[in-house]
């Protein structure tokens, strides 16, 4: 049922109707799914207003997530070049950092994205409007900017696209010494001693960052491993391989609390068993990184004064199109149940924008999201690990090929370690056919060649098919060639 929270002077217009309105479309939050969701809009042919309490558009991902880490990552991993390069012979010297040229390197790579996202979105006629964004009633947006002034704008539909921000510890609030992300990324020079509490993605590209550039780090994990969402053997290889590059990890362990150190000795962080196999310990440490997870950026109280359904997590409840209980207003990106990824974003916001236009789109298969980790080496991974495969009612007759990727040449050469493990399995439906459900691998390049994989679970690629597709040689696409003739039962370059 059409629920109407009507403001004076609104009354007599019909919220539905698209020549009373200013716009077509509304979306509060300029992110990769906000924009992305302005950008197939405006080029539908709709009238669309963007509104972005920051300065600048792009969200966290432009501005302090995606592009900034990876800028650093890109800058830090040159550390580790010249350090494999004394293996091969080729002697650099002493390296150092200049922590200004690598704050302008880091900003200039990000004002370039925030600038071609800024040019693209005046191009495509979309208007942008900057202020705290909050639908006021039916087809009704109120925008305050930071001076207090508030401007109303009217529109047909309305997108939710919010964004989250990092999760606090409750044992350890953030402050000068225990930061999150946002501020990580504008620590100049780095911290000599860190520890960070977590074992996703972000815990690891910034051990990354700060271990290549020299600093002394700590990962605190809950877990046995690091990556323990993912597959047991991806978790393992790149436990293994952080602690090889001189990263400690404190495994089965949850913080309890911490204190200071006296005249800037830094901090103590205590942590107790998460398990059985846990110990009880204390650590000191110059920073803490606080790497836990992300909360949505949603407001509970308003969003069931709307009518809005959410969550325990306070995510918001959508279709398979990104409508959500209340007539007109839509919601993608982190705010909704599922990966926290820019490109799910990007094509959820694609799928919105044709669904408010009229049409009848697929839905994003969730369980086709690729997934990395820019650590070095890096992770990545697509569709089913094997015990979700086996858990799978769908499934029959899952398998699981490893590839041993030191027998890949240019692993061999990367001076790093790593593995592939494919998984296939047949449909209930179909008991004749195995299909690729799932690979994670873990390379150098895992990132770039992820997208194959992704191609054969989302297309529901025959294996016999998939293992005839041609690689190039020597490359670490290979890698994926050589597992799909094991897993076909025609091994080459393998036992």
């Amino acid at each position: 049922m059409q629920q109407s929270i009507n403001q004076p002077g609104t009354e007599s217009l019909d919220p539905w109707d698209a020549d009373s309105r200013q716009y077509d479309t509304i979306i509060i939050g300029s992110g990769p799914g906000g924009y992305a969701t302005a950008l197939r809009t405006a080029e539908l042919g709709g009238r669309v207003a963007l509104v972005e309490q920051d300065p600048v558009v792009g969200g966290v991902c432009l501005n302090r997530g995606c592009i900034p880490t990876k800028a650093l990552l890109t800058a830090t991993q040159v550390l580790e070049q010249a350090d494999l390069g004394a293996a091969m012979g080729i002697n650099i010297g002493s390296a150092n950092i200049d922590y200004q040229k690598l704050q302008d390197y880091q900003d200039r790579m990000v004002d370039a994205m925030t600038g071609g996202l800024s040019s693209l979105l005046k191009q495509r006629g979309i208007t942008v409007v900057h202020g705290h964004g909050t639908i006021v009633g039916d087809g009704l947006v109120e925008v305050t900017a930071d001076d207090g002034n508030r401007t109303r704008l009217t529109t047909c539909d309305t997108i939710l696209a919010t964004g989250s921000h990092a999760r606090p510890l409750e044992e350890l609030p953030f402050d000068d010494l225990v930061i999150d992300t946002d501020r990580a990324l504008t620590l100049k020079p780095f911290p000599r001693r860190a520890l960070i509490i977590g074992s996703g993605a972000v815990a690891l590209e910034f051990a990354t960052i700060w271990n290549q550039a020299g600093c002394q780090v700590t990962l605190l994990v809950r877990h046995d491993r690091v990556l323990s969402h993912w597959g047991r053997r991806t978790g393992q290889i790149m436990t293994r391989e952080l602690e090889r590059q001189g990263i400690q990890i404190i495994t089965h362990a949850r913080c309890s609390g911490g204190h200071r150190l006296s005249a800037d000795e830094g901090i103590q962080i205590d942590y107790q068993p998460a398990d059985d196999k846990g110990q009880a310990g204390a650590i000191e440490t110059d920073l803490v990184l606080v790497a836990i997870g992300r909360d949505p950026n949603t407001n509970p109280q308003h969003m069931k004064e709307l009518g809005i359904d959410m969550d325990e997590h306070g995510q918001v409840l959508t279709d398979s199109q990104g409508r959500t209980s209340r007539d007109r207003v839509w919601a993608l990106g982190d705010i909704t149940p599922g990966h926290h990824l820019a490109h799910r974003a990007f094509q959820q916001g694609i799928t919105l924008a044709d669904a408010a236009s009229g049409l009848d789109p697929e839905p994003v298969n969730e369980a086709t999201i690729p997934r990395v980790v820019f650590s070095s080496p890096q992770a990545a991974a697509v569709g089913f690990s094997r015990q979700e495969a086996e858990d799978d009612p769908s499934l029959n007759q899952v398998k699981e090929t490893i590839y041993p990727m030191m027998a890949n040449s240019r692993m061999r050469m990367s001076g790093l370690q790593g593995t592939l493990s494919l998984i296939t399995a047949c449909q209930s439906t179909d008991l004749e056919k195995q299909i690729v459900v799932g690979l994670e691998m873990v390379s150098p390049q895992a990132s770039e060649n992820i997208a194959e994989a992704q191609q054969l679970v989302g297309n529901q690629i025959p294996l016999h098919r998939a293992a005839g597709l041609i690689h190039p040689h020597p490359t670490f696409s290979e890698a994926i060639g050589e597992a799909l003739l094991k897993a076909d039962g025609r091994p080459l370059n393998m036992r």
